[in-house]
């Protein structure tokens, strides 16, 4: 139970950090630029304390959710000083103000990049896309009459060991069975069953292609309808993870960053149709575990991949937190603003292709119809996602 509890204050601890960095990365662009930073606090609610150091005033605010920074002139219908005028940052080029207000996305995103290069540089990255590589090599294969049998064979003085035989060795990663490109576990699996005898074997092994004879033996497997059924094989066991040396961990996590992007987007695609989903779990359906969790429930998730001992899923977990806050901001919030900073650019300048002067500042008040609805929607998916972690959490196991 402790360790559970850790786990939670620890992924709890850390996406506030993320949040705070958040908003610390468009303070510092700000300031890069030369725009006036007014605050820079992390949390919300009554100042616990606060301290000013030159222009900018810096605090602690009691609700540790988030943060804020205050830049002078977000709009040009923001009221500013004298003093603030020259460095309003409505003045600079929209370029400029593009930087700053995506800065926090793109802190996420190097957050979540980060977590996965240690990841893949210490522990490895989960093998998602179930490459065949090897993780353990049997020392034997037996006739099987369940799974577990067949996962654990008690090996006996004669009985075939096929892959080790052979010389494959853990991390070896399948390419060709019998000539046959394996660009999976499955494939290679399906491959490996069809047949028997000496068959080459392909394998990449630290960065260079090796070939393997392996004298596959029919064994006894349960059939997936009941019975029994011979197949071939071999006796080497999946890896849940791909491990990377220093210099590889870098593209690995590039690589991997790419596909959680890719999740993460379909992830957003599918947001609205699972909110249902989710009202259901609240009374009493069974929750689905692609429904989306609030920060409540990931924290949740968190507890127990630590009381597990499950740390590659706790850092996978907030990898994927962080990726989906970056690019929640840069659609209905950050992006907004950066929209209307590119419409007024673009606006502009088809105004002087016409010989016409530039269109006044869009006017922020006309669309506050539009901020209150997206504020209610959001708000209500928080309240409902919070409601269904807390009495139909999504569970590890």
């Amino acid at each position: 139970m402790l360790a559970y509890v850790i786990g939670v204050v620890l992924f709890a601890l850390a996406i506030c950090v993320s949040v705070a960095l958040h908003e610390a990365g468009h303070m510092v662009t700000a300031r890069m630029f030369g725009m006036r930073v007014r605050r820079y606090f992390v949390g919300f609610g009554p100042t616990v304390f606060s301290f000013r150091r030159g222009e900018t005033e810096y605090g602690l605010k009691a609700i540790p959710l988030g943060g804020f920074c205050d830049i002078a002139g977000m709009t040009a219908l923001d009221e500013v000083t004298k003093e603030e005028a020259p460095r309003a940052m409505w003045r600079f080029k929209a370029w400029k103000r593009t930087v700053v207000m995506s800065a926090g996305s793109i802190t996420h995103f190097l957050l979540g990049f980060i977590v996965l290069f240690l990841m893949a540089a210490t522990m490895g990255l989960p093998n998602v896309d179930q490459k065949p590589i090897a993780a353990e090599i049997s020392d034997c294969v037996q006739n099987a009459t369940t799974i577990d049998q067949a996962n654990n064979p008690v090996c006996k003085p004669g009985d075939p060991a096929p892959a080790k035989k052979a010389g494959l060795l853990p991390g070896d990663k399948v390419l060709s069975v019998a000539g046959k490109p394996t660009p999976t576990w499955n494939a290679m699996v399906d491959q490996v069953r069809a047949l028997s005898g000496p068959v080459p074997i392909v394998v990449d092994r630290d960065g260079t292609e090796r070939t393997f004879v392996v004298d596959i033996p029919k064994v006894t497997r349960p059939a997936p309808n009941g019975g029994t059924t011979t197949v071939g094989a071999v006796g080497i066991g999946v890896s849940k993870s791909i491990h990377y040396s220093v210099l590889g961990a870098f593209g690995g996590a590039v690589s991997f960053t790419g596909d959680m992007f890719a999740r993460t987007w379909d992830g957003l695609m599918a947001f609205p149709k699972r909110i249902p989903a989710v009202v259901n779990s609240i009374f009493g359906a069974e929750r689905d575990p692609d429904t989306p969790v609030s920060v409540v429930g990931a924290s949740r998730l968190g507890g127990e991949a630590v009381e597990a001992g499950l740390w590659q899923v706790f850092l996978l977990l907030l990898a994927s937190l962080n990726f989906f806050i970056g690019v929640f901001n840069l659609l209905p919030l950050d992006g907004g603003h950066i929209a209307i900073v590119w419409y007024e650019r673009i606006r502009d300048w088809l105004r002087g292709l016409r010989g016409k002067p530039a269109g006044g500042p869009v006017d922020y008040a006309k669309l506050s119809a539009v901020t209150m609805v997206l504020v209610v929607i959001g708000g209500g998916i928080t309240l409902l996602t919070v409601t269904a972690d807390i009495v139909n959490p999504i569970r590890l196991q």
